[in-house]
């Protein structure tokens, strides 16, 4: 087992990290920014290291920092939560190659499925459902490219290759669009990605957004912990999760499930990881893998009781699985709100001091956050402040209990969307169960 752990990211993924840590008797180096020295975790680690400036850039992206808090701790093992550098492969491999372990997958299997082709290829060979599509990048022969859209039929949407968060999409309706939609997906993939390699996919209209957790050891033994469903979502961001998802029967989570965990021994993969899929119509379609721990592991941890975090640590330790797949039992229900600090209508940040602060309990009721009473939240990060989960027999006492916490929940001194979670656990179309990834946003455009 690990003996010490740095952990190179920041409010409640840390916070979280750190839990797991203790739980496991590992010892915490938390390094921050100088903006982050109030943190909660870097409070309780043992020991704290300031890597830089607030921006990103000159701290939890600054690889060589990172790497020599290891250095200078005596740590054997980085863990990097998710979002900075948790799926960035250069700093899986130089994490290694410097004789520490990297608590994720392997830098191939990072590679392998960050590229959204190269991934589609994989996931195909392994057996796992896909978007029709071109089955491969788009080149610069335009009768080919009308070719596959007449062949997978419009609407079609261009996806560049190494995009992500909704960044690098085109939705095509018509065949006369296609070519020139081409050519500007590609441009605005090399502005902002550096790479204009772009393919196309069926476009499906109404689909939910429904997500496999897997977790592997990288030595043949792979599980999943059935699915959640994401598809309360703004701008291709997820606001609300659940698990399981509505309507997902156990013959068809263990039939999706067996593939993803097929394709985790093709790759070799090592770690948590979750296969994302569109759904639609009953059938399942691969968009892309997430090569990290998510930040809606929550619902899957309270509805299997498996620790998520914990079992990261013991993989990158070197150890087998010790839970095989009849040992993952789905039971009842959990749901998840992101709390954010912005505006709950214009969704501008709101970054400032908390003034007061009060955290909701109660019977399956949890509050991942790393925030307290004077915490200043500063505004050079991610505007998540917090995960309100709770969990329940059933769905409908799942959202029950979340109206009574997000009542509870009490956070003054700068405006938060807990008054849209509210409004979305009080709306008929949520409560009853599988809505499609656009509904949310049609909701907020009735709204204004």
């Amino acid at each position: 087992m690990l003996k010490k752990v740095v952990i190179a990211n920041r409010g409640e993924i840390a916070l979280r990290i750190l839990r797991a840590c203790k739980e496991l008797d590992i010892k915490t180096v938390a390094i921050h920014s100088t903006a982050d020295r109030n943190l909660k975790h870097v409070l309780l680690a043992d020991e704290t290291i300031c890597i830089g400036k607030p921006a990103a850039t000159e701290s939890y992206l600054d690889i060589p920092r990172i790497i020599t808090a290891a250095e200078v701790t005596d740590a054997d093992g980085i863990h990097p939560g998710y979002g900075f550098l948790a799926e960035n492969a250069d700093f899986a491999e130089q994490v290694e190659d410097s004789g520490f372990a990297f608590i994720g997958p392997k830098a191939d299997a990072i590679r392998l499925m960050g590229d959204k082709v190269s991934a589609i290829e994989a996931m195909k060979k392994a057996g796992v459902p896909c978007v029709p599509g071109s089955d491969g990048p788009l080149t610069d022969d335009e009768e080919a490219n009308l070719a596959h859209g007449r062949r997978i039929g419009y609407p079609v949407i261009i996806k560049a290759s190494g995009g992500g968060g909704g960044r690098g999409m085109r939705v095509v309706r018509e065949e006369a669009d296609l070519l020139e939609s081409i050519q500007l997906t590609k441009a605005e993939a090399r502005a902002a990605f550096n790479n204009d390699v772009v393919y196309m996919e069926k476009f499906l209209e109404n689909p939910r957004h429904v997500e496999i957790q897997v977790m592997a050891d990288g030595q043949g033994g792979a599980i999943h912990l059935g699915e959640r469903d994401c598809s309360m979502q703004r701008r291709h961001q997820k606001v609300v999760e659940e698990a399981p998802a509505p309507g997902i029967t156990e013959e068809i989570r263990a039939a999706i499930g067996a593939r993803c965990c097929n394709a985790c021994v093709e790759i070799g993969y090592r770690g948590a990881g979750t296969f994302e899929f569109l759904f639609e119509n009953g059938e399942f379609y691969f968009i892309e893998m997430n090569t990290r721990i998510q930040v809606e592991h929550p619902v899957t941890e309270m509805v299997t009781g498996v620790d998520l975090i914990k079992e990261q640590l013991r993989v990158a330790s070197g150890l087998k699985l010790t839970l095989t797949q009849d040992d993952i039992k789905v039971t009842g229900h959990a749901i998840e709100c992101r709390i954010n600090a912005e505006d709950p209508r214009t969704f501008i940040p709101s970054p400032g001091k908390i003034t007061r602060f009060h955290s909701p309990g109660g019977m399956g009721v949890r509050w991942d956050s790393h925030v307290y009473t004077d915490y200043s939240v500063p505004p050079h990060y991610d505007s998540m402040i917090g995960k309100l989960i709770t969990y329940g027999e059933s769905r409908e006492v799942a959202i029950a209990r979340m109206k009574n916490a997000l009542d509870e929940l009490v956070i003054d001194g700068i405006k938060t969307n807990i008054a849209l979670q509210e409004d979305i656990m009080a709306d008929a179309g949520f409560g009853r169960g599988g809505a499609n990834i656009h509904y949310l946003e049609k909701k907020l455009a009735e709204i204004e």
